[in-house]
């Protein structure tokens, strides 16, 4: 039996801005924009090509959802971005304007540094350790 999970729901404030962040910052891929209808789309975002994984936008729908953008964890680290090339991904973002709310720092699993997205949501980005 093959089990995983291929989306996460990440609440936004709005489709296109949300959209222009995630390709234009952090060159994730558009891999789907279907407008379902007149205020709903099924957008699917993945940081590669292959779309394994991906974020799906959902622009909130009332207040109850409006007051989740940028804390679906309650400050915590929310999503993991691993990479290949962390020094190049982090000069890349930091040229981009990304905010980096934790500095780089060597662990025991790898080199981490904590960023914010548009709506302030905490991520790791991440190089395992060979």
């Amino acid at each position: 039996m093959d089990r995983r999970i291929i989306h996460v729901t990440l609440v936004v404030n709005d489709y296109d801005e949300a959209i222009s962040f995630y390709t234009e910052k952090l060159d994730f891929k558009l891999i789907e924009d279907v407008t379902l209808s007149e205020s709903k789309r099924w957008v699917l975002i993945s940081p590669n090509e292959s779309g394994d994984f991906c974020l799906l936008l959902g622009k909130a729908a009332n207040e109850q959802q409006a007051c989740r953008i940028g804390a679906q964890t309650g400050g915590r680290v929310f999503l993991f971005l691993h990479t290949s090339d962390f020094w190049h991904d982090y000069y890349n973002m930091q040229r981009k304007g990304i905010n980096f709310v934790r500095e780089p720092a060597e662990e025991a699993y790898g080199t981490v540094a904590v960023f914010e997205d548009l709506y302030g949501n905490l991520w790791d980005l991440i190089e395992k350790k060979q």
